[in-house]
């Protein structure tokens, strides 16, 4: 090699990391570490050095910490278990805006995002094809994406409490939706076209500004529920009786000058049409009607009432208060299902006063009492034939019935298979013959009502029915007691047993798992039976006008489902505190009954304050 022997550089490797005070400290005092190379050695500068070293390798206090068995990825973390997000919930935040990634999350489902402060939405939620609910409500949007009303699997959405002015005509893309949710809203009309949502179960648009109802709005065949109270309806279309799955319509607080006939609704069971301008009640809408529980008509300017209301067989509640009728058809007091008639604020001069404010009972006795003088006066009596649910009456009257006296058409089979309802009431019926449920059972009947009649327990015969009754009535008879054979109806959901002389019920009885509402008032029990509390899928107890002393509210305790419980006078002297964590009670009446706590102004803010009220007296 040419030139000089090249000087020799040494570099050192460093273990130990500790600030070096001068170039003279970097020299290592083992040789062995020293490395040589050929490279010219640049000058050292002691400021040249960095004040602190880091070993990257070095791990810190929670690496040092973890052992073998946090490091092994658990079963249900690993990414190959990993499901995709079906459900977003952003409810009840301050969000003003939604990121357009969410088109990313293409397996959601349900889509929360109410109670924000969104004032639109991302194209992109068109993108969600598996989304099937969407709830925005309580938000600040005026309109929906265009791209949105494409959504294939869309089934619920709500946009109440918002800012529409109008639903886009769009909308009827929505093939597959059965819930919608406009209410309060700026809405002023519906789109031509909403018609095409067949699939359409309930349409609720309260507290908005529609005028008009679209044509095609009788289209949507699966109807069940229509809410359009708070709104500037004149008038409804006349073929709503196309709606034949209609059970709920609501058009309080509207402009409505008359009603419809309703033909062809036969499955409408509320009607509530309060605060309108109605002068009239349509006497063909009685007969068309035949499953309407309650009719509201309160503050209209209803002059008359049609001696038709009778026809409304099943008819549970009526209210025509604050109106100008001054006259009450006697016809009133053969509905067998009457229990709330209210009347106050018309100028009715037929009937006292004081029988008035006694309230419904009275009120019908009344009217009963008058249409039997009328009867006697006009020379025919409680004798005359009647017709219910098809089947002619005169000659089960006290049982009597024999094979010769059967007329050819008794009963109506056709009735009977068209109704499904075999209802005979104010007859004085004592017994009804075993042929009669046999027919019914042969027509496919679900629905059996002999209410109002002179039946000292059930009839033998109607056990022919077992298998099919969901539905039995048997309100104000002389009833003393109730047969073991009920436990053997294994699909009845609603059972009738007020009105009459009962003070037990058989041990059988809670096994009727299907039972959701069961009605013993006005009846003479001391307590409510123990194999009550054995319904577990009792929803709704009614027990009002007994002799009931105490409340067992560890019985109470196992009826999960139970909401409603009505008590309201008995005999109860006190109330459990622990009462008020029964939580799933939603309705409770106690008034009318002699303990002194709760006062009877709490009983009278409602269920809700009862409820506190007794929770905050559980001793702790």
């Amino acid at each position: 090699m040419c030139g000089p022997y090249p000087r020799r550089r040494r570099y050192y490797q460093i273990r130990e990391f500790q600030m070096a005070s001068s170039a003279d400290e970097l020299e290592s005092e083992d040789p062995d570490d020293e490395l040589e190379l050929d490279d010219p050695e640049p000058p050292t500068r002691s400021e040249d050095l960095p004040k602190r070293l880091y070993d990257i390798n070095e791990a810190d206090a929670d690496s040092k910490a973890v052992n073998l068995e946090q490091l092994t990825i658990k079963e249900e973390d690993a990414w190959w278990n990993q499901v995709p997000l079906n459900n977003l919930d952003l409810s009840s935040n301050t969000l003003t805006h939604i990121s357009p990634k969410i088109e990313n999350l293409q397996s959601l489902t349900v889509l929360t995002l109410h109670d924000n402060a969104l004032v639109e939405l991302p194209p992109e939620i068109g993108k969600l094809e598996k989304l099937m609910r969407l709830n925005v409500s309580h938000n600040k949007l005026s309109q929906l994406p265009r791209e949105m009303y494409s959504l294939p699997e869309l089934r619920h959405l709500n946009i109440s409490y918002n800012e529409f002015d109008e639903l886009n005509p769009d909308i009827s893309d929505l093939h597959m939706l059965e819930f919608l949710d406009g209410g309060h809203n700026n809405i002023q009309s519906l789109p031509g076209g909403i018609g095409f949502l067949v699939r359409l179960t309930a349409l609720l648009l309260p507290n908005n500004h529609i005028k008009e109802l679209p044509p095609d709005l009788v289209n949507m065949r699966s109807l069940q529920k229509i809410d359009l109270m708070h709104n500037d309806l004149t008038s409804l279309p006349e073929d709503m009786g196309l709606l034949r799955k209609l059970e709920c319509l609501y058009l309080q607080h509207n402009d409505i000058l008359e009603l419809p006939e309703f033909e062809g609704n036969e499955a409408l069971s509320e009607l509530h049409a309060s605060n309108n301008f109605i002068k009239i009640i349509p006497k063909a809408m009685c007969s068309n009607l035949p499953h309407l529980k309650i009719l509201d008509l309160r503050d209209n300017k209803i002059t008359e009432l049609p001696d038709e209301l009778c026809l409304l067989r099943n008819l549970n509640r009526l209210d025509v208060s604050n109106n100008t009728i001054s006259v009450l058809p006697v016809t009133l007091s053969s509905l067998a299902h009457l229990i709330s008639l209210q009347v106050e604020g018309n100028p009715i001069k037929t009937i006292r006063r004081d029988i008035l404010q006694c309230g419904t009972t009275r009120i019908l006795k009344t009217l009963h009492d008058r249409a039997l003088a009328k009867a006697k006066e006009e020379g025919g009596g409680v004798d005359d034939a009647s017709t219910s649910a098809g089947i002619s009456v005169t000659r089960l009257r006290g049982g009597q019935m024999d094979d010769s006296d059967i007329p050819g058409n008794f009963p109506d089979r056709y009735k009977l298979r068209h109704t499904r309802t075999l209802a005979v009431n104010l007859e004085e019926l004592t017994s009804v013959p075993d042929q009669v449920f046999q027919i019914a059972r042969d027509e496919g009947v679900h629905v059996v009502d002999f209410a109002r009649n002179q039946l000292s327990t059930l009839p033998n015969g109607l056990q022919h029915m077992k298998d099919l009754v969901t539905e039995l009535v048997l309100s104000n008879n002389v009833i003393g007691y109730v047969p073991q054979f009920i436990s053997q109806f294994t699909r009845l959901s609603f059972l009738n047993l007020s009105n009459n002389l009962l003070n037990d019920l058989p041990t059988e009885f809670g096994v009727l798992n299907t039972l959701r509402e069961l009605n013993i008032a006005n009846n003479r029990f001391p307590c409510i039976p123990n194999c009550v509390y054995e319904l577990q899928g009792l929803e709704i107890l009614i027990a009002s006008e007994n002799h009931i002393k105490m409340l067992n509210v560890s019985g109470l305790q196992n009826m999960r489902r139970l909401s409603t419980l009505d008590l309201r006078n008995n005999d109860i002297e006190t109330v459990p505190p622990i009462l008020g964590n029964l939580t799933n009670i939603t309705h409770l009446e106690l008034v009318g009954n002699p303990f002194r706590q709760p006062r009877h102004q709490i009983l009278m803010k409602g269920t809700d304050a009862i409820m506190s009220y007794l929770r905050d007296r559980i001793p702790t």
